[in-house]
């Protein structure tokens, strides 16, 4: 049997208005299903691993088609766990230009956010693992999600199973009354490859380069400057073998350029940073990225800066493709790492 690798967070239903209209403009809404977590499963069952993606969903109809969803992408379910009265929404509109897209959730009291520490034998869902994949949305549910996700840490940390992280801070999410700031350091302590964006180590941590704006980025940013942002995370969390930073340069909703470091302890990746002209749907581009991530480290274990350009070259990708998933494949990410960029029509 292949060594499993585990997600572990939130699913939910993706109710997205069409093209460009506000969520006040339109009469109707696209229903899918997407979720962090989720989504690097998809990427990686896309790459031919072996995944398994876990959950609390409530035993009613939307859940099974979200859970027939996962299966018709390869994505293992065997270890979801069905319990309480509702599945999260989020919605969606997307933003063109100078207007931003949107996200509303409508999560509270969803079946995840309302699981609980013992609910799941991590033990059993972890024999035959070789890695564990959790992000800060989790613990920024509630305090029985971000407890049943320490379970988790802690169990894959007996186990000797590879932990990574996204830290993934989103602020709408912590409403229960803890902050990330007192939640995160003892989950991510736990990790051994932790990727965060360019200002999510300064909103959990206070980590931060010197003179960054995220907002300011004019679509340019100096890898250079996140290695003391690397090396500031490497020395509070010394578990952490890897620690990788995506750089999202901002020139407007619609284009956006893309790249990223990783750092290693001792030197600093950089990969090629793309110029998105013209994104479809950028929802899901950091999921896309660790999923690259982990599928480089895994195909490419002597080579860092390799997986790192497949990460990149795979998010790349997913801004080009409607909804959470990234529908690509290893070949297709390797053909534009090779510089193919033409688009050109393939038959």
């Amino acid at each position: 049997m292949k060594k499993t690798i585990i997600t572990f967070g939130e699913i939910m239903l993706r109710l997205a208005t069409p093209g460009y209209l506000r969520l006040g403009q339109s009469d109707c809404l696209t229903a899918t299903f997407g979720g962090s977590e989720a989504n690097v499963a998809v990427s990686l069952a896309n790459y031919g691993l072996a995944t398994e993606f876990v959950t609390r969903l409530p035993p009613n109809d939307l859940a099974q088609a979200c859970v027939n969803d996962l299966r018709r992408y390869g994505v293992g379910t065997q270890h979801i766990l069905y319990g309480g009265e509702r599945m999260g929404i989020y919605f969606l509109e997307t933003g063109a230009v100078a207007r931003a897209s949107k996200v509303v959730y409508d999560r509270t009291h969803s079946s995840m956010a309302d699981i609980r520490p013992g609910m799941i034998d991590w033990e059993r869902v972890l024999h035959n693992a070789r890695w564990f994949h959790w992000t800060g949305i989790t613990p920024a549910l509630s305090q029985g999600a971000a407890d049943a996700c320490r379970e988790a840490i802690d169990a894959a940390n007996r186990m000797g199973i590879t932990v990574s992280t996204d830290l993934n801070y989103r602020k709408n999410l912590w409403q229960y009354g803890a902050k990330a700031a007192a939640v995160m350091p003892a989950l991510v302590a736990g990790c051994d490859i932790i990727l965060a964006n360019e200002e999510d180590a300064e909103m959990v941590f206070g980590i931060k380069p010197e003179g960054f704006n995220v907002e300011r980025t004019a679509g340019h940013i100096a890898p250079a400057a996140f290695e003391s942002v690397c090396r500031q995370l490497m020395a509070r969390f010394p578990r952490a073998r890897k620690v990788i930073i995506t750089l999202r340069g901002s020139v407007s909703a619609s284009r956006n350029t893309w790249a990223g470091v990783l750092f290693d302890g001792q030197t600093l990746f950089c990969s090629p940073s793309y110029d998105i002209t013209h994104i479809v749907d950028r929802v899901g581009g950091g999921d896309a990225f660790m999923g690259g991530l982990i599928y480089g480290l895994l195909a490419f274990p002597d080579d860092d800066g390799r997986a790192l350009r497949f990460a990149v070259a795979a998010s790349c990708l997913k801004h080009t493709i409607y909804g959470d998933y990234n529908r690509v494949t290893v070949a297709e990410v390797e053909k534009l790492m090779a510089g193919d960029a033409s688009g050109r029509v393939s038959r």
